[in-house]
């Protein structure tokens, strides 16, 4: 394991190993509080652009599932095609793994797909300065290699375009009801949801103008970065809406946009929420769900226009967890109903959108 250097935007340095591929690589410093779930997080394109620690202390002792394709043309232990999060920190790497269903160590797993992985960082302290300062950009550094990661700017890049499909896909082809999926950087386990219920999924790329199509729902998919950089797609949901009164439903970035084509302002949170573990309650009602979440932005729910309301609030910091209209059929998460890895407690959005189509 070569000796690697973490060095934050404010010139914090943490010192570790390589367990992963080893090349220099710059991006901004999140975490991660969830105990499991590193093989969805990491091919969850919402991590695109981002060096994602878990403060979860042992990570890879149940190794990596095989990346299999399902009947249905889908991933079946994988939210993507690949890895999008640009690298993974963490605390105490497990060379051994134990899993009836792994075919291979993290390490290697990272190795192949060039993705770099270093151990031995305090993530409890790393995790303490993100917390206070906020997340902030930082680059890997090999300490034998004179190599410089790219700079990048992580809030001046348009995420949603470099992960969204460029073609549209078609799901469940021939079912009964037809719902329009907008991929801004979808999850596998949301098409298996919508398809599971007996919809065909039409995916299309986030700039896409299904204005015309024949459909029966749109659904908004999560996806990384600011929101603020997708105005083609909110003109589009935006002229949607003034025609047509069919159902919407969105999640994490889809809430975002949803809210921004309600008049709405996005804010970034501070360190954002990264867990398995968000309570949300569900507004007008006593009902608190436990939510998974991966999102650095969120809405502010004071400049919704006047016919929208709040549906669900965080109830560790009051953030919007969620939006509907007070007419029509359009409502949003911020958190994952699907929650693939994580709790299925609000898996019910689904059913709820199904039931309006």
């Amino acid at each position: 394991m070569k000796d690697v250097t973490l060095v934050l935007q404010d010139g914090t340095k943490f010192k570790g190993k390589s367990f992963g591929y080893e090349k220099p690589v710059a991006g901004e410093v999140v975490f991660n509080t969830a105990m499991m779930g590193y093989p969805e997080s990491l091919t969850d394109p919402s991590y695109a652009g981002q060096l994602m620690t878990l403060t979860f202390p042992l990570v890879g002792n149940y190794g990596v599932p095989p990346f299999s394709i399902g009947q249905d043309g889908i991933a079946t232990f994988m939210e993507s095609d690949r890895i999008y999060a640009s690298a993974i920190i963490v605390s105490d790497y497990s060379e051994k793994y134990s899993h009836w269903n792994a075919c291979e160590s993290l390490a290697d797993w990272l190795k192949r797909e060039k993705v770099p992985g270093i151990t031995g960082i305090d993530t409890r302290q790393l995790t303490k300065v993100l917390r206070e300062q906020g997340v902030m950009m930082g680059k890997i550094l090999f300490d034998d290699m004179q190599e410089q990661p790219e700079e990048l700017d992580y809030s001046r890049i348009n995420w949603v375009e470099r992960v969204s499909c460029k073609d549209v896909i078609r799901y469940n082809e021939g079912a009964g009801k037809k719902v329009v999926l907008v991929d801004c950087g979808v999850k596998n386990n949301i098409i298996r949801c919508l398809a599971g219920r007996g919809v065909e999924v039409v995916r299309v790329p986030w700039n896409y103008d299904y204005t015309a199509m024949s459909f029966d729902g749109l659904f908004l998919a999560n996806g990384p970065g600011d929101p603020d950089m997708c105005a083609d797609a909110v003109d589009i949901l935006k002229k949607q809406m003034s025609q047509s009164r069919k159902p919407i439903c969105g999640i994490c970035m889809g809430n975002q946009l949803l809210a921004k084509a309600g008049g709405a302002t996005i804010y970034k949170l501070k360190y954002g929420h990264r867990s398995h573990n968000q309570p949300v309650r569900e507004v007008g009602t006593n009902r608190c769900y436990v939510t998974s979440q991966n999102h650095g932005y969120a809405v502010d729910a004071a400049t919704l226009g006047n016919d929208w309301r709040e549906l669900f609030v965080n109830m560790n910091d009051g953030s919007n967890e969620g939006i509907r209209h007070i007419s029509n059929p359009w409502f949003s998460s911020q958190f994952h109903p699907e929650a693939c890895s994580g709790p299925v407690d609000t898996e019910f959005m689904f059913d709820r959108f199904i039931e309006t189509l």
